[in-house]
């Protein structure tokens, strides 16, 4: 019975929980059983109760037992109601409702869990605390998925915010199941010592896995030793997890250097933390909680040679050389695995496997330590003291990240003084006052902020004052005369109340942020259970029995090598030497070209170029030559002529080119110009580069896809050629290379490299010098690059429906949007992009104010810049945004940036899902087409090598994806036709009752396959999106994104011959079905959008093409905005995405050309977008450019470009400086 109630509320449930967290993620397993329900009255405490009705017992879900819910007796933020599940579960899901048929419900609460009952820890998620959206009303129900799952005995809910009208109410439930255990309880001076047998190495793998808990900082969870000191050491150091990686065997004692890898903080707060070791051949991966490091092993890694015993909680004394100070372990170690094996189980069964040295336990004990949070500004905690004693004794621990802040104040009796004790800059100061007397200080330690616990005792006592911080007693100072001191009857720790309390406490550096514990007066601990029962002294803003402190610089948000510091609410960036700046040093101080910098009026000198702005990769140092154009000059060690004899095929020549930059660095480089070209010289006497005799390469180069290339110059890669086989002038006509002719004289092959895929040259090698009288010599140019693709890039915006749709913005974490506009509209939407509640929008709000407005999951905020003047002035603006997690900003042009902080604990995820693609629509007037041509003619096209045909006539399709929108009110309509030389087709057709129809005839001895559907007429003026994918046989379409469909072909699988596709009317005679035959003669009347047959995307073609293309159009196209409703005016609907003709003359003060002028009010002109992701970079506005003429220049007049910076180069190269990485991986 008890199951089948706990199904009827599960499915309760479901029916009415519309509302989800935002991460949804379930296990892979069977563990969402109800646990509250069966639990008995005394599983469920609370902090008060409103009457015995109200008490918790009658919190259970859906029951409307008693008062129908628990209620506090007053309703503030520290009530709490709490459940006992009896023994440690798994909790993957909790839910809440009000009180039955009340006015009392809970608006938002906090999620607490424990072991013990007894420190409790916060839930969080995002690495950020955050609390639960409760309900709205008091019979609802809302659900939430936990991920990760909660491992805990006892669970707390903390409302923070209720009805105003009513009252806190609360009915829960929560879901999970049992939890699988085994623990041991080590006691500092004992470990487990685990011996296997060899079988049970693996040579390629090994997994560890552990759960810890302890409330010691240090002390050693693992170590694995071998011969010649290899060993592997996992240890716990001030709260910190370091994996230690050593090899005796270095073969250079100068690479001897342990690997050590960090990861966690705070990591002593006595609560459980997972760990992961995985060992797959070189590749390591470090887990612990969420957070990971990879990295790839090498050299002598691979020689480490370690015994078949691994020791748990501490390093055993005999036979053991251990060359580095360590201390036991002192805690819990929970479900310890090795390669599978149960290592715990295997200790508590006394095998002979496992040596057990000193006392542990098979249960984990719990110090009962109460430590308290002071969560904010306002936080104090005033506890009495035995007013008149003649001594003033006071002893805490304390641990922060502030470097200011008060800890405790006690007034003097008889006398107006009082003591002081604060912390300054990190250190310990301690302050004791009289009225008319010079007041005493002792200041003690130093970095006290660095979020580790810290011990204070402090005493004052006739003639002396003194402190000990961690053990070390700092001062002792007289007292201020024969006046005695005796204690005052209130101790403030952490601030002083509102003086509307008529205290004197004094707090000259604010109040403390941070947790203390083990708080002791005058020799007595205080029972901080008492103070939070509210049965002892007096405080506010704090939290009890927790300590909430986090490290916000974990995961480190500084990107690029930033210095991470922190307080107790945020962090900051010390960007100082990265070459980055802002507040996550993020934005690159550097520009992205050498083009760039002309632009900005720079002369020819050595500059740092960031190729990919805000991405991974450093800046690096090269040189700019500014002339007409900006070249872009990277040099490396191999530009004198070398001389090579004495080669062969057996023996051969490699000579290696080392850059100024990185391969990644030179790749982004080259990706981001619009042409480079390296000069490659090949000197000969009697040396060959291709064997006349079988073809085979006797000298080739090597470029950066690491392949061999046997072309010798020239913009495409014709293998074994040369410049004189190009240009047909080689000195024998035989031959497409002067040094193949094979002549006892001296000759050359010269020519320049101009595939950018292949670029830079990174190896030479040559094998034929070893003949008599042969002898060879190579020089190798350095790299040359000109123009900037994504700087001059383009778009114009012609109508207020014009738009340009890219994919999703990906910023999760941190990216930044610039751009340059010019408008004479008032308003207008520069960017947005959405997701489920997410989302980022930039506008000009009015004529005078530019805003960014974004919401991450903390609700929408908004930053505007206003100028004096009108942005509306069809001037150029610049607008640079950036969003981060810990800020965002805008600035426009020169006026001064606006910033919106982040909230300290809140979500800092960016999580979109709209599209962003570019799309580009046309009008399809009566009777017009376009014709995408794949091939003209199969019998002359099988032996074709056209680059321009897409599809090979001979070739069988067996797949295709087909994705577009439409719009039209005519029937019958034809939308897309492809069809094949073996009159084989495919069509996409609307029938003349409205059903949309897609045709396969894939056998032309066959009748045609029909996917109808006729839910609805699709020739309703509203725009439609088709989605068609084929997998041989088997056909998916998907319209609207809501009727979706799967079906099995009959008339074949592949469509062969493929050769032209057509949108609109079928202009010649086609042997096809009447359906079709019908619907092409009518053709199309309304708007085609985004079109796109696999690879191809016809209206691209036939509105945007930039050279000859296979299309032909009859008929009236035009670019159009399908937003517009159909039977309206086509000139009225136009839409046009302008790709900028760039023949115009150039005006060097603005970054486009050729401004399509326009009198509308609209946002128009031209817009470049560049977004730069965090790790990645994208350009968010088209590539818009149309090549310019790539004019010869003689090959004197180039070595002049490069002879021009050689000297400079050779002489300046030495004052580079490298940026400091800022990656993942480590490599050893």
């Amino acid at each position: 019975m008890g199951s089948v109630t706990g199904a009827v509320l599960k499915t309760l449930l479901l029916l009415s929980t519309p509302n989800w967290n935002r991460v949804l993620a379930g296990n892979s397993y069977d563990c969402d059983d109800p646990l509250v329900s069966a639990l008995s009255q005394a599983s469920f405490s609370s902090s008060s109760e409103l009457s015995s009705s109200h008490g918790p017992g009658f919190a259970r879900l859906n029951r409307r037992d008693g008062a129908g819910g628990w209620s506090p007796l007053v309703s503030n933020k520290y009530q709490w109601l709490q459940i006992d599940l009896g023994e440690r579960m798994e909790i993957t899901a909790v839910a809440t409702q009000g009180g039955y048929g009340s006015s009392n419900w809970v608006t938002s609460y906090l999620l607490m869990f424990s072991d013990s009952g007894r420190n409790w820890k916060q839930y969080r998620q995002e690495d950020s605390i955050w609390g639960f959206s409760g309900n709205a009303n008091a019979d609802s129900v809302v659900y939430y998925r936990l991920q990760p799952s909660i491992k805990a005995r006892f669970l707390r809910f903390i409302p923070l915010e209720w009805n105003p009208k009513g009252r806190i109410g609360m009915r829960i439930e929560v879901f999970g199941c049992a939890y699988r255990s085994e623990v041991v309880d080590l006691d500092g001076k004992s470990c487990l010592l685990y011996r296997f047998d060899q079988k049970s190495l693996s040579p390629i793998k090994d997994i560890i896995s552990l759960k810890f808990k302890t409330m010691q900082s240090d002390g050693i969870l693992l170590h694995w030793e071998g011969q010649n000191g290899d060993h592997i050491t996992l240890e716990l150091r001030r709260g910190k997890l370091f994996l230690v990686i050593n090899s005796g065997e270095a073969k250079l004692p100068s690479t001897h250097v342990p690997i050590s890898l960090t990861l966690g903080s705070l990591l002593d707060d006595q609560h459980w933390h997972s760990v992961l070791i995985q060992r797959l051949g070189k590749q390591v991966n470090f887990t612990v909680d969420e957070h990971r490091h990879r990295f790839h092993a090498q050299g002598e890694f691979s020689y480490l040679h370690l015994d078949y015993e691994i020791s748990f909680g501490g390093i055993p004394a005999p036979g053991k050389s251990v060359s580095f100070p360590h201390k036991h372990f002192h805690g819990c170690l929970e479900n310890l695995y090795y390669n599978g094996v149960d290592v715990i189980d295997l200790a508590k069964q006394h095998n002979p496997q496992i040596i057990i040295m000193g006392n542990v336990l098979f249960s984990c004990s719990e110090p009962q330590s109460v430590p308290v949070t002071f969560l904010s500004p306002r936080s104090y905690l005033a506890l009495p003291g035995s007013s008149g004693e003649d001594e003033v004794s006071a002893t805490f621990q304390f641990r922060t990240w502030n470097k200011e802040g008060l800890l405790l104040f006690s007034e003097l009796q008889l006398v107006s003084g009082g003591l002081l004790l604060f912390l300054n800059d990190g250190k310990l100061k301690l302050n004791l006052y009289h009225p008319g007397k010079l007041p005493s200080d002792i200041t003690a330690g130093v970095g006290l902020n660095d979020g580790q616990w810290h011990s204070i005792s402090l005493s004052a006592k006739r003639s002396y004052l003194s402190v000990v911080v961690d053990g070390q007693v700092a001062s002792a100072s007289p007292s201020l005369g024969p006046e005695q001191i005796y204690s005052g009857g209130t101790y403030y720790f952490g601030g002083c109340p509102d003086n509307s309390f008529g205290s004197k406490c004094k707090s000259p550096l604010g109040a403390f942020q941070g947790c203390m514990r083990l708080i002791s007066i005058s020799h007595k601990m205080v029972d901080l259970i008492s103070v939070q029962q509210e049965s002892l002294g007096n405080f506010s803003d704090l939290q009890i029995d927790s300590c909430g402190i986090t490290d916000r610089c974990l995961p480190n948000y500084c990107e690029h090598g930033g210095q991470c510091s922190q307080s107790w609410d945020t962090f900051h960036c010390n960007c100082t030497n990265t070459g980055y700046r802002g507040a996550t040093c993020h934005n690159s101080i550097y520009e992205q070209s050498c083009e760039a910098y002309k632009h900005r009026g720079n002369t020819s000198g050595f500059y740092y170029i960031d190729a990919d702005g805000s991405g991974p990769l450093e800046p690096f140092l090269l040189y700019c030559n500014m002339t007409e154009t900006a070249w872009t000059i990277i040099q490396h060690n191999g530009s004198d002529v070398t001389r090579v004899r004495n080669t062969n095929p057996e023996n051969p020549y490699a000579g290696l080119f080392e850059y100024v930059a990185s391969m990644e660095q030179l790749q982004a480089a080259v990706n981001r110009a619009e042409h480079c070209e390296q000069e490659l010289t090949y000197y000969c006497k009697k040396s060959r580069l291709v064997n006349k005799e079988d073809g085979t390469p006797l000298s080739w180069w090597v470029g950066r896809t690491n392949e061999t290339q046997t072309y010798w110059g020239g913009s495409l890669p014709d293998p074994q050629k040369c410049t004189c086989g190009l240009e047909g002038n080689c000195i024998d006509s035989q031959y497409y290379c002067n040094c193949d002719a094979d002549r006892n004289e001296w000759t050359n092959d010269t020519g320049f490299l101009s595939y950018k895929e292949h670029l830079p040259v990174t190896k030479i090698v040559i094998t034929d010098t070893g003949r008599p009288h042969s002898a060879a010599a190579y020089k190798l140019g350095p790299l040359l690059c000109r123009g900037d693709r994504l700087f001059w890039n383009s778009a114009s915006f012609n109508t207020e429906a014009s738009y340009l749709h890219f994919p999703t913005f990906h910023g999760e974490l941190s990216a930044d949007v610039s751009f340059f506009f010019k408008t004479t509209a008032s308003s207008g939407v520069f960017l947005e992009n959405l997701g489920i509640t997410d989302f980022i929008r930039i506008e000009l709000r009015s004529p005078a104010v530019v805003a960014f407005s974004f919401d991450v999951g903390n609700g929408p905020f908004e930053i505007s810049v206003q100028s004096p003047t009108h942005f509306s002035d069809n001037q150029w603006h610049h607008v640079s945004v950036e969003r981060n997690t810990k800020e965002a900003s805008v600035q426009v042009d020169q006026l001064s940036p606006r910033t919106q902080p982040a909230p300290a604990d809140g979500h800092v995820l960016l999580q979109l899902n709209s599209q962003l693609f570019v799309e580009i629509s046309a009008y399809f007037g009566s009777g017009s087409s376009v014709i995408y041509n794949f091939q003209e003619n199969y019998s002359l096209s099988k032996n074709s090598s056209s680059r321009a045909a897409s599809f090979h006539g001979d070739m069988r399709l067996s797949r295709e994806t087909i994705t577009f929108s439409f719009r039209t009110t005519r029937t019958p309509s034809l939308l897309l036709y492809v069809n094949s030389f073996y009159k084989e087709y495919l069509s996409v057709i609307i029938a003349k009752n409205g059903s949309l129809q897609i045709r396969y005839k894939l056998n032309r001895y066959q009748e045609p396959d029909v996917v109808n559907f006729d839910f609805k007429n699709m020739a309703d003026g509203q725009l439609h999106h088709i989605k068609i994918n084929r997998e041989e046989a088997v056909v998916f379409v998907e319209i609207d994104e809501k009727a979706r469909r799967q079906v099995h072909l009959a008339s074949g699988t592949e469509l062969s011959a493929v050769r032209s596709l057509v949108l609109g009317r079928i202009l010649e005679h086609s042997d096809v079905d009447q359906e079709t035959a019908l619907a092409g003669a009518q053709g199309f009347l309304g708007c085609l959008s985004a079109v796109q047959v696999s690879h191809v995307v016809p209206l691209k073609a036939a509105l945007h093409h930039s050279r000859p293309a296979p299309i032909t159009i009859s008929g009236h196209v035009t670019e159009s905005s399908c937003v517009a409703q159909a039977g309206t005016d086509a000139t009225s609907r136009e839409r046009t995405h302008s790709f900028a003709d760039h023949s115009g003359t150039r005006d060097d003060r603005e970054p486009v050309t050729d401004t399509i002028k326009s009198d509308s009010a609209v946002i128009g002109g031209l817009i470049a977008v560049v977004i730069f992701i965090l790790l990645c970079i994208t350009a968010i506005a088209v590539r818009i450019y149309q090549q310019k003429r790539l004019y010869r220049r003689n090959e004197a007049k180039r070595s002049e470009n490069v002879d021009s910076a050689e000297a400079v180069l050779k002489s300046e190269l030495n004052i580079q400086n490298a940026v400091s990485e800022n990656q993942k991986e480590y490599f050893f």
